[in-house]
């Protein structure tokens, strides 16, 4: 069977140790790069064209959804995994919205990663149990979160500003113009329903986009 290349992302150095050791228990994964940023998940992809890009979100810099919405227009045909500690629906949802294959949680089960690395390897998705559970309630439940209202880069300048940083820090960290965030955030406040920076926070520690 064909060997699955795959680069790691993680702003740890000790995370993406164990996972790699985790990964190459199954002899068809092999870990050709590792990566500490989104910036450098970018580069490694259009330098090595791998089958599956595991990549956490929250890391200094580019964040792992801003870099995966980065590669997938780019390359529309990359296979990108979230391996992230965030289990709510919303982080979830926005990446699977944002052309990711998978979306595996830190706190699930060990083997989740690799069974999500061979099926998205395969073409399929793969979610969570947990988190494809609370997709599929907040779908019955017929309760909408406002937060799919956003856009893709609508939500990273969310998450961004709603964790304190300044206009000018997520405007470096996206290689993006203030005057664009300051658009952005014009749109996001008319979309949420909020007012002021205040009302952001409450609303994302609300929606468990950030810790209180």
């Amino acid at each position: 069977m064909m060997t699955i290349k795959l680069i790691l992302v993680d702003d740890h150095a000790v995370v993406r140790s164990g996972l790699r050791r985790l990964l190459e228990l199954n002899k068809r994964v092999e870990v050709i790069a590792e990566a500490d940023s989104g910036e450098q998940a970018y580069q490694c992809y259009g330098e090595l064209k791998p089958d599956i890009v595991v990549m956490d979100i929250s890391m200094p810099g580019m964040g792992g959804l801003e870099s995966a919405r980065r590669i997938i227009k780019r390359y529309p045909a990359a296979k990108i995994i979230i391996f992230s500690m965030h289990e709510t629906a919303s982080f979830a949802s926005q990446a699977i919205k944002s052309g990711v294959k998978g979306y595996v949680t830190k706190t699930g089960a060990a083997e989740d990663l690799t069974r999500a690395v061979l099926e998205v390897a395969n073409g399929k998705t793969f979610l969570s149990a947990e988190i494809a559970q609370k997709i599929a309630l907040e779908t019955l439940s017929g309760q909408s979160d406002p937060i799919h209202l956003l856009s893709g880069r609508e939500f990273e300048v969310f998450r961004l500003l709603a964790e304190g940083k300044k206009v000018e820090e997520v405007a470096e960290m996206l290689k993006i113009s203030q005057k664009t965030v300051a658009n952005y955030y014009t749109m996001i406040k008319q979309k949420l329903g909020v007012t002021s920076p205040i009302d952001m926070v409450r609303f994302a520690i609300r929606h468990g986009l950030v810790e209180g």
